[in-house]
């Protein structure tokens, strides 16, 4: 895959980005709506977890593989994990509790971080995984780069995103949509935008800055006319990353929708 030609200071221009505030009457409804829509509680998101199973499956590819511990970003659920081998260490930063604490898989976790800066900066881990992820994610250099400086030497980021900001993207969420007015009589299009704060194309540029071996495969026939991505990224820019690490972080924002 070609290199990122992104540099530093176009990053520091764009991020961390503002998430745009969410209006009352969508608050309301909002946990709602996240465990439906991570559960499986609606006709669309039965449809959506069916097609989204792709992303999981090629995160777990290298499951067994890349021996040692691993570290989900984003867990929800915990819905990864049935399709992962066992590991030493299964670790998780997961910010929204709600999810997992009933999970019928909450046993296979090591420990769960509410943060990513709550890790100790001594641990490291084979893979770093995330499904979902990424297009929430308002500072999304900062974690990317603490992911970088998380990984062994030979380990791996591994990211399934959907292709936000096609065409193609924008058409599969058109049923969503009509569900989630008939249901709230809301207009859909607010919480996607509340919640997708980046494209996929600006998670590449910022994954391709981080990691020197990227490749990349979509669900779908190209980039442009995709469901969903996937990402292998190996070989992290420990430089890079250290210059991205604030001395005084601010609150978080890794919401992970």
């Amino acid at each position: 895959m070609r290199k990122s030609r992104v540099t530093a200071d176009y990053l520091r221009r764009r991020y961390p980005k503002a998430r745009p505030e969410l209006p009352p009457a969508f608050r309301a409804v909002y946990d709602l709506h996240m465990l439906d829509n991570r559960t499986g509680g609606t006709t669309a998101s039965r449809m959506s977890s069916a097609m989204e199973s792709w992303m999981h499956r090629q995160v777990a590819s290298l499951s067994g593989s890349n021996e040692g511990p691993v570290l989900e970003l984003g867990a929800g659920t915990l819905n990864q994990i049935p399709y992962e081998s066992p590991a030493p260490d299964y670790d998780i930063v997961e910010p929204y509790e709600l999810l997992f604490r009933d999970s019928p898989w909450l046993g296979s976790v090591n420990k769960a971080y509410h943060d990513i800066r709550e890790i100790d900066d001594t641990l490291r881990y084979a893979r770093i995984t995330s499904v979902a992820v990424l297009e929430h994610v308002t500072d999304l250099p900062e974690l990317i780069a603490r992911c970088a400086l998380l990984l062994v030497e030979s380990g791996v980021f591994q990211a399934a995103i959907p292709s936000e900001g096609t065409w193609l993207w924008r058409l599969g969420t058109l049923y969503s949509g009509r569900e989630f007015r008939r249901r709230f009589g809301l207009d859909y299009r607010v919480m996607m935008k509340y919640e997708h704060v980046n494209t996929a194309s600006e998670i590449e540029e910022v994954l391709g800055y981080f990691f020197r071996e990227m490749s990349c495969r979509v669900f779908g026939l190209t980039r442009g006319t995709s469901f969903y991505r996937y990402y292998e990224c190996r070989m992290p820019d420990r430089s890079k990353a250290a210059d991205f690490i604030p001395e005084k972080p601010g609150e978080p924002d890794y919401n992970t929708g």
